[in-house]
């Protein structure tokens, strides 16, 4: 299950268990919108209630990666867990936005929020 907010060129995904295709694809739809719209995004993908997700979901975001490698800015990751920030570094191959895994909600939004500064 997932929980996503989003404004002007911000989108944040909370994970809940385990991420499944159909989530991906809710936040697929969500992100390919704010894209036509809004041009290049940043994003905040909350993993730490995270329990794992599916094969279907790790091949789907390497496709929707090299897809819109030129369509995010900046990338905040928020974790404690060792494995999923490497998956986030390793990632970071396909995008060009800049990646960065925080274990602070705060931190990590204030990140991002500096981004949307330089643009304004």
């Amino acid at each position: 299950m997932i929980n996503i907010e989003h404004r002007d060129r911000l989108v944040a995904v909370t994970v809940f268990g385990e991420f499944a295709l159909a989530d991906y694809k809710e936040f697929e739809e969500l992100v390919n919108y704010k894209i036509q719209f809004s041009g290049p995004i940043d994003l905040l993908f909350d993993l730490r209630e995270m329990v794992g997700f599916t094969l279907d979901v790790a091949w789907e975001e390497i496709k929707f990666s090299r897809q819109h490698s030129h369509d995010f800015r900046r990338i905040a990751v928020l974790t404690d867990d060792q494995w999923l920030t490497w998956s986030a570094w390793v990632s970071q191959l396909f995008v060009d936005a800049e990646v960065q895994v925080f274990d602070d909600e705060a931190k990590a939004r204030d990140w991002l929020g500096s981004a949307a500064e330089t643009v304004e």
